[in-house]
């Protein structure tokens, strides 16, 4: 009996150490600690419980990794740190007040807990949407960057993303898309979809747009997260997109992430400016 009993012990410690002292209760399980085991610890002030089957091992004072760690694990296989919690934990942004914010792939499962806020993106699958930094899982630089204006204010998305530029090479972190890749598959995606064609790279006053549509006054900008283009070319994408409001133009705005994910929604968009033909004009 205390053979097991120290065979569990040294199992919660050796889990915990890797998890920044917290532990899930299927992980409790698989070292042999079940129901009655898991309340004697609590009674014990050996476990102190975080989340529902989410516990601290040893002391009840959770750093900021153990908080975010322990707002993954509740929120079930797959889930990671995200948004702003995960902008923070790269270290683009400084700690922020309020809840954890964790993506999930899964459209069901665990509901949101206390203290979290969970968001669902099947795309989270996809290759380079996840990371790990530090044991804990982690939406990829981009990724976060990109979430970030859904949950945090202008201000603070541009303070992350020159942080971001700042820390690339500390990271060792790679780009992602290249504009040319993003520029090509957007053309294939008009032509697919039965979009007039439109002028690549056309100049309006001093300023290059990636696709015009000179007579309907239409302009779309494809963007792509790159470490390398700097908050300089970031500050003048809004200059140049100022300037063609003030021409008249309709701007439009798309990432790689909803050209691969929401294309229905692209083409509402577009279709509200744009005719499509049943026949392409290529």
């Amino acid at each position: 009996m205390r053979e097991e009993l120290d065979r569990a012990e040294t199992g919660i410690a050796r889990i915990a150490a890797r998890q920044h002292g917290v532990i899930g209760v299927e992980q409790l399980r698989a070292v042999g600690v079940g129901k009655n085991g898991v309340t004697r610890r609590i009674r014990a002030h050996r476990l102190h419980r975080l989340h529902r089957g989410v516990y601290a091992v040893g002391h009840a004072a959770p750093s900021e990794a153990q908080r975010f760690m322990a707002a993954v694990l509740a929120c079930g296989e797959g889930a990671v740190l995200s948004h702003g919690s995960a902008a923070v934990h790269w270290g683009f942004l400084k700690p922020l007040e309020g809840p954890v914010h964790v993506t999930s792939p899964s459209r069901s499962g665990k509901a949101p807990k206390r203290g979290v806020v969970l968001h669902r993106s099947p795309s989270l699958k996809k290759r380079g949407m996840t990371n790990v930094r530090e044991r804990i899982p982690i939406t990829s630089p981009t990724r976060t960057i990109e979430d970030l204006s859904s949950v945090l204010p202008a201000y603070l998305v541009r303070r992350a993303k020159r942080q971001a530029e700042f820390m690339r090479h500390k990271l060792d972190l790679p780009s992602d898309r290249t504009r040319s890749d993003l520029e090509r598959d957007f053309l294939a995606f008009l032509r697919r979809h039965g979009f007039p064609k439109p002028e690549v790279n056309a100049r309006v006053g001093r300023y290059a747009v990636d696709f015009l549509w000179r007579p309907q006054k239409l302009a779309v900008e494809t963007d792509f997260f790159d470490y390398h283009r700097g908050s300089v070319a970031f500050e003048e994408d809004h200059q140049r997109e100022l300037f063609l409001r003030r021409q008249g133009y309709t701007v439009r705005r798309y990432t790689g992430t909803q050209l691969d994910d929401y294309p229905a929604e692209i083409v509402v968009e577009l279709g509200e400016v744009l005719e499509r033909d049943t026949i392409p004009r290529w």
